[in-house]
């Protein structure tokens, strides 16, 4: 060939491989190589002039199309199956002919068939990115998704016959053994043709893919069943990497569809893998609003999430927390505000025996819910007697709180008349508010009385507001406790099971 018979230039592509090329030839179409060579001679030792491309695109591959371009003259022709590789080396080689042929070839590209385009997205992923291969690849991912728009109604046969599907799509190989890769093996049947095929895509380019098919109004629960089996297949030898980049394109995905079209169940499926990927703050965020806004379809299993690796406490109870917060903010009533605060209980009460569970974390449970979706206080008054069973070394005034979140109206007969029983729980009200008057009352006396005599006023009344304020309070107890020690003589003794003390 004469490219070998008259070489006088050597090109070193990307370290990997070393063509040999005539200077004169190559120049008459690169705009790069003349800038860069000018009018430099081979050395009088018959050395060859030497060029160095570290960064070149597609490699040796794409180099080698622009060369054989120039060997025929411009006679080479672009198709579907090298418009990539051809595209962007034309452009990093500033080759104007080939440039010219790419750019009308990439103008036909809604013409071409499923495999070809689907070829391409393949081949630009593999590029370097760079804004030549970005601006490709948009446009190939539009007639992606167009023609996939246009098979959605038809079945898997016609429709891949309609977009000519790669052959070899019906012969896809899982890449790992699990329950969960066998049961898509043997639900295939069932899923779109094009699940498969869409498999080659990087989780960058599922993503584009994704924003599309929404756009396009594409169907929602379709888009979730392919979330989903994308997420599963590619999970089995994805990096951590890319398996934070998979996580956080899902949920960002979900959360934009249409909430009867996700699987409640499956969020929590997402939720643990989450967990010690460092998932994106605002994505998780994200994902515990869903879940939290549909709050009333968890079940306590759900709930019990494990506590980060780092915390002392059992279970995850901050999350918990924002779940309900989130559920709460969408001002859900009735029934789902009914049976979130029967879930809430039931995990107040699996949480209570945690002895690491500070009593700031267990009152926020305690009042998570408003008093007036709770028909029935009997859970969280035994949770209460729990909790202090597994921490004796409260306050009186931590121990106050917690039992102040207690309704006497809505507990049973029963717990009423053993309510005196529980050693832990005798006269905790009233020695902490008579203690709170006493200090008080010594504040009143020890008040500083320089400066503004009209400040100084407003000071002293307000003490003793708070005073009568806590004398009404502990009125109010004492009345009660006579009332409870009356209804409990004419009560039947009962169990022996130590019981809570109550409040108002």
């Amino acid at each position: 060939m004469a490219m070998e018979a008259c070489s006088d230039l050597e090109v070193d592509i990307n370290g990997k491989k070393t063509i040999f090329l005539n200077k004169k030839v190559i120049c008459k179409f690169s705009e790069t190589l003349r800038k860069l060579l000018g009018k430099t001679t081979c050395s009088s030792n018959g050395n060859n002039i030497k060029v160095i491309f570290k960064d070149f695109p597609g490699g040796a591959e794409s180099f080698e199309l622009v060369t054989r371009f120039c060997y025929s003259n411009g006679h080479f022709t672009v198709v579907p199956s090298n418009l990539v590789l051809f595209h962007c080396a034309a452009k990093f080689m500033e080759v104007t002919t080939v440039l010219e042929q790419t750019e009308k070839c990439i103008e036909e590209i809604r013409y071409w068939t499923w495999s070809e385009v689907l070829l391409g997205l393949k081949q630009c992923q593999e590029l370097e990115t760079s804004s030549d291969t970005d601006s490709l690849a948009a446009k190939l991912m539009d007639a992606l998704v167009e023609k996939l728009c246009l098979v959605t109604e038809a079945s898997p046969s016609s429709a891949a016959s309609a977009c000519s599907p790669s052959p070899d799509s019906s012969s896809f190989r899982f890449s790992c053994d699990s329950k969960s890769t066998e049961s898509f093996k043997n639900s295939s049947s069932r899923i779109p043709w094009w699940f498969d095929e869409v498999l080659v895509l990087s989780p960058g380019l599922v993503k584009t893919f994704l924003k599309l098919m929404i756009t396009g109004r594409f169907d929602n629960l379709t888009i979730t069943k392919f979330l989903f089996y994308y997420q599963k297949v590619k999970f089995c030898s994805a990096s951590c990497n890319e398996k934070r980049e998979i996580l956080e394109t899902t949920i960002d995905t979900l959360y934009v569809l249409d909430r009867s079209c996700v699987p409640y169940k499956s969020l929590f499926g997402v939720l643990r893998l989450a967990f010690g990927l460092n998932i994106n703050k605002g994505v998780m965020n994200k994902l515990e609003l869903m879940i939290g806004q549909q709050l009333d379809q968890a079940t306590l299993d759900n709930l019990l999430v494990p506590s980060p690796l780092k915390s002392s406490h059992l279970y995850y109870v901050n999350l918990v927390l924002r779940f309900a917060k989130a559920f709460l903010d969408e001002a859900k009533k009735g029934s789902q505000l009914k049976k979130v605060a029967r879930l809430v209980d039931q995990y107040i009460a699996e949480v209570a025996p945690d002895p690491f569970l500070k009593p700031s974390k267990f009152l926020s449970l305690l009042m998570l819910i408003p008093d007036s979706a709770r028909e029935s206080h009997e859970d969280i008054y035994r949770a209460i007697d729990m909790y202090l069973e597994a921490h004796a070394g409260l306050t009186n005034g931590e121990q106050l709180n917690l039992i102040r979140t207690l309704s006497y109206d809505k507990l049973s007969t029963e717990s009423r008349a053993h309510i005196l029983r529980n050693a832990k729980f005798q006269a905790i009200q009233t020695q902490d508010v008579q203690q709170q008057h006493k200090q008080l009352i010594l504040q009143v006396e020890k008040v500083d009385t320089s400066g503004d005599n009209e400040k100084l006023k407003e000071h002293i009344e307000g003490i003793q507001w708070r005073v009568m304020e806590l004398e009404r309070a502990c009125l109010k107890m004492q009345t009660q406790m006579e009332v409870i020690k009356k209804r409990s003589k004419s009560t039947s003794r009962g169990s022996n099971r130590s019981l809570p003390t109550l409040c108002s």
